[in-house]
């Protein structure tokens, strides 16, 4: 097939064509139907009117929870991206040492990452009021309180997923480098900064690059454990949006707006994260 392909390019122009039609409806189209309506106000797509960028001045000058929700995504994605990558790979190393049940070990750390978002925000919400209430406190009662906790539920959910990749990367460091460090004289420390977080690298930045992105992409966990309260003090990025399109009488605009400059930042944050680890991967 590969070789009829290659002499016949237009069979390869007909087996793309069905997936090239199924991206450009599901996905180019809306994003750039997406793009017009952030400079239009609107209700629905019929009575679209074209504003220029009053949406987008709207966002900075009358609106101040996108910025708070900005900072409190920005604090959170750094947080939780440094934490779930030391964990899971302080995880993934103990689980690549020779002592038996290691594969049950990394089952039970992935097994989180196969709930949902909604579900995992009710049980985190159950387990940590209950926590709380004993000192007559909520989660909604201060955004500190929502803050942690949603921390606390990321890392539980990401840890696992993470800890996989991190496995594949160092199983894939012949054990002859370790070796030859030691005969060498280097202590375990030289050998874990010397040889194995370089060529571990790879796996490091797919990790950062998935945790920051799911740190700021943070919706379902959000909305159910916190809701943004109080007083929008918890809300994250996605979860603003989506208040503002849905829940605000002719912001639909506005909200919009927000999320052609949400997926902007992502995207530049992404894009800056993955040139910078990927810059430090050996050769």
């Amino acid at each position: 097939m590969e070789k009829i392909m290659k002499k016949n390019p237009a069979y390869f122009a007909l087996f793309a064509l069905p997936t090239l039609i199924a991206f450009m409806i599901g996905f180019v189209v809306p994003f750039g139907m997406g793009i017009y309506l952030s400079f239009c106000d609107f209700n629905t797509m019929d009575d679209a009117e074209f504003v220029g960028v009053a949406n987008y001045m709207e966002i900075f000058s009358g609106d101040e929870t996108f910025v708070h929700s900005f900072w409190f995504t920005a604090l959170f994605a750094v947080i939780s991206t440094v934490a779930i990558n030391v964990i899971a790979f302080l995880v993934a190393v103990l689980l690549t040492k020779n002592f038996g049940g290691t594969n049950i070990f990394r089952t039970v750390f992935f097994m989180p990452n196969l709930l949902g978002g909604v579900l995992l925000g009710t049980i985190w919400k159950i387990l940590l009021n209950g926590v709380l209430l004993s000192f007559k406190q909520t989660l909604t009662t201060n955004g500190v309180y929502g803050f942690v906790g949603l921390l606390i539920l990321m890392i539980w959910q990401q840890v696992g997923y993470m800890m996989i990749i991190y496995v594949a990367g160092l199983q894939g460091i012949p054990d002859e480098l370790k070796e030859a460090a030691r005969i060498d004289g280097a202590s375990s420390f030289k050998v874990l900064t010397k040889i194995t977080i370089p060529l571990v690298m790879p796996s490091i930045s797919m990790c950062t690059f998935l945790s920051i992105t799911n740190g700021f992409k943070l919706f379902d966990q959000n909305l159910t454990l916190t809701g943004g309260e109080p007083m929008h003090k918890s809300e994250m990025l996605a979860l603003n949006i989506y208040n503002t399109f849905y829940n605000r009488v002719g912001w639909k605009g506005v909200g919009q707006a927000k999320a052609v400059l949400f997926f902007l930042l992502v995207g530049v944050i992404a894009i800056i994260q993955l040139k910078a680890t990927q810059s430090k991967e050996a050769d």
